[in-house]
């Protein structure tokens, strides 16, 4: 007979255990500021648009972007909002563009559930694309953290251009 009780509260405490663990990671979803064309965006880089409109995966080491040492700011690819600047950029040896923190406000976070397990997914502020994960595997004497992002989702702007 306790049995039966203790099921659903185990239950109970679940739900709201994963609730809040979503809340707490949640950097409330904002509205994006711009509004894409995503047609014509969807025509001119359809690889592109999957991954920003779509949240899909651009495969490991085949980003422009990946070995890029120069100086400047990293913006996103469909509304060029800035994101990253270059000085946060470092090799983390997983394929994708990584940086140890982003520009301020730049970026909103959510909880992605995909593979099973809670991911903190990163999306531009600005347009609400997606850009890829946040980790906490990143460099300890600064953040700790690594933004792992599709490079296709990023176009790149030297210093000497801005």
């Amino acid at each position: 007979m306790i049995k039966f009780k203790v099921i659903p509260l185990i239950i109970i405490i679940s739900v709201v255990l994963i609730s809040s663990c979503e809340a707490q990671h949640k950097n409330e979803l904002k509205k994006p500021l711009v509004k894409i064309d995503k047609e014509k965006f969807k025509a001119e880089d359809p690889l592109a648009y999957k991954v920003l409109f779509e949240a899909a995966t651009e495969r490991p080491y085949t980003s422009d972007l990946l070995d890029n040492t120069e100086t400047g700011v990293y913006v996103c690819k469909a509304c060029k909002a800035p994101l990253f600047v270059s000085d946060n950029k470092f090799d983390a040896g997983c394929g994708w563009p990584s940086f140890d923190r982003e520009i301020e406000g730049a970026i909103t976070y959510d909880v992605d559930y995909k593979i099973g397990v809670p991911r903190i997914e990163e999306k531009c502020s600005n347009c609400g694309g997606h850009l890829g994960h946040v980790f906490d595997d990143g460099p300890k004497d600064t953040t700790g953290k690594r933004h792992c992002i599709n490079g296709i989702a990023l176009e790149f702007i030297p210093s000497d251009k801005q």
